[in-house]
């Protein structure tokens, strides 16, 4: 965006600038602003101080959704949230507990300073599959706070495939039956919805036809969602991990959220996607703050 100044004109006395010519100037610089303005109106890109090391044109039309925020954990480090909430962030999912005895040692920091700057936050919980259920969710229920103003949970479903402990993947069914019984503790402990964060390995190996009632978000950083996620409809879009936003050093995850700022207005006011609230409001699962 640039900005050009009006120049006033040249028959000017060397004592004084002229009255009319003060405001043929001011006039002009007016006229300026208001076409910069409109300039950036029409950039179809929101979040515009905020890029990506290693953008992928894929999932270039990510950036033209009007709600985009951040998801982050220790290996972000310290993070400046005022400078994160000035850059136009309006949401951050951070990352809390993993397994059934591990709090990332940023959670509390981050989730502070993000309440405190004013950037709507919400919890998620990396599953561990060689760890119970249960344990898992006492573990999350110990360490994440029952904040009636936080954004729902998200329970994160992916293969452990790097994890030396872990590396197995588990049958289709056993794996469902964990995740049910997971979302239906953070639903009970939150009162909210919780929010499912999958792969595409994973998304195809076990929930592809399944869950349907609940939020989905998918990552997908070299195509849109549609092309690599077999009839699911999404509402939060992981499109790269290479992001870079003012107050984080380094690579961030950026997402986008589907919809407009209405229906994002919506979601923050009752926790329920707005294409489900009059489905999920019969059977009581959206709240209204």
């Amino acid at each position: 965006m640039s900005l050009r100044n009006g120049t006033a004109p040249t028959r000017l006395r060397t004592a004084t600038v002229s009255r009319a010519a003060l405001r043929w100037t001011r006039r002009a610089v007016a006229a300026g602003l208001l076409a910069s303005l409109a300039a950036c109106a029409g950039d179809p890109t929101f979040y515009p101080t905020n890029g990506d090391a290693k953008p992928h044109p894929g999932v270039a039309r990510a950036k033209q959704h009007p709600i985009q925020g951040i998801d982050i954990s220790k290996w972000q480090g310290p993070v400046d949230w005022a400078s994160v909430r000035g850059a136009g962030t309006q949401f951050v999912f951070i990352k809390a507990t993993e397994g059934g005895d591990h709090v990332d040692e940023r959670f509390r920091a981050n989730w502070d300073g993000a309440a405190q700057a004013g950037v709507p936050r919400g919890a998620y919980h990396f599953v561990f599959w060689c760890r119970s259920a249960k344990d898992q969710m006492d573990w999350f229920k110990k360490n994440v706070p029952n904040d009636p103003t936080a954004l729902p949970p998200v329970l994160d479903v992916e293969w452990n495939g790097h994890s030396q402990l872990c590396p197995k993947k588990l049958p289709k069914a056993q794996a469902l039956s964990m995740i049910q019984y997971m979302l239906d503790e953070m639903e009970r402990y939150t009162g909210k919805r919780p929010i499912i964060y999958t792969d595409i390995t994973f998304h195809k190996d076990v929930l592809e036809d399944e869950l349907p009632d609940y939020p989905h978000w998918v990552r997908s950083t070299a195509a849109e969602p549609e092309q690599r996620y077999a009839k699911r409809k999404w509402m939060l879009w992981q499109f790269t991990s290479t992001g870079r936003v003012p107050g984080v050093r380094g690579d961030v995850d950026r997402n986008a959220f589907y919809g407009t700022t209405a229906e994002w207005a919506s979601f923050l006011s009752t926790d329920c996607d707005p294409r489900y609230h009059r489905d999920l409001s019969d059977r009581g699962l959206c709240t209204e703050k």
